[in-house]
């Protein structure tokens, strides 16, 4: 399941907050500051301009007490014959900026208030936050939108690729967005590569069929002369040469068929404690054999014997005895849904078929044998046919396992 919280909508949201509040909070700190120093700078040209108004002109009762002239300012004007400030923030009630200059021995001193100077500093980074937090506001809603879009169309191309990635070769992203827009690319390269790979199989599938087909008169004419040889050894080695090449010549017929779409099922209902049993024991080596009841379901017989014959093939071909055959989830009468199990005990299926699935010419790993790989690829072909669905995978203790479902097919409703 997607996270929303790692979305690239949620993700271009916390950005465009970021970098709007850092943008934001160093334009305001700019502001901030060049504010304070033209204000301080006026302080300061008002207070010497205070001072040397009171020059000369001051009396002692006007005098501030020497205990709230700060220690610094007092200190700073022995060390100079011109007037010195000091921006006092902490003086009470109200921060001052102080000018102050000794004359003739005294101590001259003067202070210009700056309450409001300071209210209107402090009213400003008000404005600038409440400016900053409103754009905020705007920009992450616009943001998240816009990232919505284009992850909107994301997912399209995302789903359409995992459609392709499962066999859909027709499904197509189409044109969207603007020429030139990376989403846009982005789309037109995954119809480009759906093409291309569709056109590939579809010349792979025809190959396969025109050869299977090109193969079926001379395979007759060789199968009729391979029956008048005279009995020997040798005779016999060519006609079991020639029955394989016959059966893998079958199976590319059928395996086109499949690829093509054109077989159909016929339905009907099979008792399959009877079925599997004679599927059993038409195999020719031993199977394990375990029924729950007696189920009756509406298949085709022939295609899901075919299923069966062919994985219990590929076990006892790539895996070990014994080789386990099991029905399940079926009542009396008829099933919502059953599930018959083809197990062996040899080293399991590969990494590749159990990602992947079943592909043609492919057997997977060397110590599941050699062979054309066409008999897994027919049974999961059929159970489409069918409607089963056929599951690969391991046992915890070892072994293949081979899961067919066949799904409820209700009985058809008699004309009255």
């Amino acid at each position: 399941m997607r996270n929303p919280l790692r979305s690239l909508s949620v993700r271009m949201a916390v950005l465009a907050a970021v970098a709007v509040t850092v943008a934001s909070g160093s334009i305001g700190l700019a502001i901030h500051q060049s504010t304070k120093s033209r204000q301080l700078y006026y302080g300061r040209v008002t207070a010497r301009g205070d001072l040397a108004d009171t020059i000369g002109s001051v009396r002692a009762d006007q005098q501030v007490p020497a205990s709230l002239v700060p220690p610094k300012l007092a200190a700073e004007a022995l060390t100079t014959t011109s007037p010195v400030t000091f921006y006092d923030a902490s003086y009470s009630p109200q921060p001052v900026m102080w000018a102050a200059q000794y004359v003739d021995g005294n101590l001259v001193v003067a202070q210009y208030p700056m309450a409001s100077e300071q209210r209107d500093l402090e009213a400003l980074d008000r404005h600038t936050f409440y400016a900053a937090a409103g754009t905020v506001a705007v920009l992450v809603p616009l943001a998240a939108f816009g990232a919505e879009f284009a992850g909107r169309r994301l997912r399209r191309a995302a789903r359409t690729a995992h459609r392709i990635a499962a066999g859909d070769l027709d499904a197509r992203i189409g044109p969207r967005g603007r020429a030139g827009d990376e989403v846009h690319d982005l789309s037109r390269a995954v119809d480009s590569m759906a093409d291309a790979l569709q056109h590939r199989l579809r010349t792979e599938q025809r190959f396969t069929a025109d050869v299977a087909h090109e193969l079926r008169t001379p395979l007759a004419g060789l199968v009729a002369a391979a029956e008048l040889l005279p009995d020997g050894e040798a005779t016999e080695l060519v006609r079991d040469r020639v029955r394989v090449l016959r059966s893998l010549t079958e199976n590319l017929l059928e395996v086109s068929r499949l690829d093509a779409q054109v077989e159909t099922a016929d339905f009907v209902a099979v008792p399959l404690r009877e079925f599997v049993g004679e599927t059993v024991a038409d195999i020719g080596f031993e199977v394990q054999l375990s029924i729950e009841g007696d189920p009756v379901v509406r298949t085709d017989p022939r295609r899901l014997d075919r299923i069966l014959t062919n994985l219990l093939l590929n076990a006892h071909k790539h895996g070990r005895a014994p080789i386990e055959l099991g029905v399940s989830g079926g009542v009396s009468g008829s099933v919502s849904s059953l599930t018959l199990t083809v197990r062996d005990h040899g080293p399991g299926f590969p990494p590749d078929i159990l990602a992947e699935g079943p592909s043609r010419f492919r057997t997977g790993a060397p110590e599941r044998g050699r062979g054309h790989g066409l008999g897994l690829t027919i049974a999961l072909g059929q159970a489409r046919v069918i409607g089963a669905r056929l599951e690969f995978g391991d046992a915890v203790d070892g072994g293949a396992i081979a899961r067919v479902t066949l799904p409820r097919i209700p009985d058809p409703t008699p004309d009255t």
